[in-house]
């Protein structure tokens, strides 16, 4: 079972109005639940950016720009010729 703590935060007022929009809308049961939904993606986030950084050590260091490329398009990342001519 999921025990739960009450705290006091300050936040924007814009993010407020974007947990309470999500709220009506019906993509969230409650503010707090937007909220720890929240924290929960930042905290896998956080975990991706600490095993990234493991595995790049591990393997010598962050990634050339050629190796970088290689994965952009072997992910599908569009590349800045191919955004400028979508616009």
């Amino acid at each position: 079972m999921t025990t739960f703590e009450k705290i006091a935060v300050s936040l924007p007022v814009q993010a407020v109005e974007s947990a309470r929009h999500a709220v009506r809308r019906g993509r969230a049961r409650s503010v707090s639940a937007y909220i720890a939904s929240a924290i929960d993606e930042k905290a896998k986030l956080n975990d991706l950016a600490v095993l990234l950084d493991e595995m790049l050590a591990e393997s010598g260091g962050p990634l050339t720009a050629a190796e970088r490329r290689a994965a952009d398009r072997a992910l599908g990342v569009p590349t800045r010729r191919s955004r400028r001519r979508a616009r």
